[in-house]
């Protein structure tokens, strides 16, 4: 795939959302650090530890909120009974934790709306062009509403975003499903996708999959960290790749 950055005989690229296509991942970690840190706060007193990046990058950024919460929790000591998915978000369980964090970032969204990274608008419109399929897989069940809000909806062919992952029941990252899901949907083999994504849950997961190629994105400084995970390449934007077509 002469610039387009990817191996020749990849046919599919398959694209983490937040931090990747969206400039959202800072709007993401803002909701789970006010919502971890009231959490403690009202735990442990004025003392507590708060919530900070690397607890995002670590035990939250990629994968499922009830998973995330759960990660992070334990990552203190701290068990919450699991609740269920309508929990509502003052109550301190799993699930309410995470919805608590869901309301934070809609409420965000709403407010600030969403940006798309013009680097990675710019690669997608290329290997659309050059009849490459498309896919967004993210483990936010507000994906649709992120993709419409930064106006690139369009420029997919399938999404597994956290609705259609319980809808099939598909675990979510660091396992390959979500990914694996994504390229059957569009009909091709796992070693004819590439991967694209900024969370070390993901590169675990383009690595489990055997997927053909698997890029990092690194927008906060962690590229040893994501090549560690599986990164066969890391950028600091999606337009590097585009390089031969400048």
């Amino acid at each position: 795939m002469r610039g387009l950055g990817l191996p020749e005989d990849i046919r599919a690229c398959l694209f983490d959302l937040d931090g990747v296509l969206t400039v959202t991942a800072v709007v993401h970690a803002a909701a789970w650090k006010e919502t971890f840190d009231d959490f403690l706060r009202r735990r442990e007193g004025p003392g507590f530890r708060p919530f900070d990046a690397a607890d995002y990058d670590q035990y939250v950024d990629g994968r499922p909120r009830a998973d995330g919460v759960e990660a992070f929790l334990a990552s203190r000591g701290i068990e919450l009974p699991g609740g269920s998915d309508d929990d509502p978000p003052e109550l301190d369980t799993v699930h309410g934790l995470g919805n608590r964090k869901n309301a934070l970032l809609l409420e965000k969204i709403r407010t600030e709306g969403v940006e798309a990274y013009p680097g990675s608008v710019r690669y997608v419109e290329t290997v659309r062009s050059a009849g490459l399929s498309t896919a967004v897989v993210s483990s936010s069940a507000n994906a649709h509403d992120v993709l419409t809000s930064a106006g690139i909806q369009a420029l997919f062919d399938v999404r597994i975003d956290g609705v259609v992952a319980a809808e099939r029941k598909l675990p979510g990252k660091p396992h390959p499903d979500t990914f694996l899901e994504a390229a059957h949907d569009l009909g091709v083999e796992p070693g004819a996708a590439a991967v694209f994504e900024d969370a070390l849950a993901g590169m675990d997961a383009g690595r489990s999959g055997r997927f053909g190629y698997v890029v990092g994105v690194d927008r906060v400084g962690q590229a040893d960290a994501l090549r560690e995970h599986g990164a066969d390449i890391v950028v600091g934007d999606l337009a590097e790749l585009l390089k031969d077509r400048m």
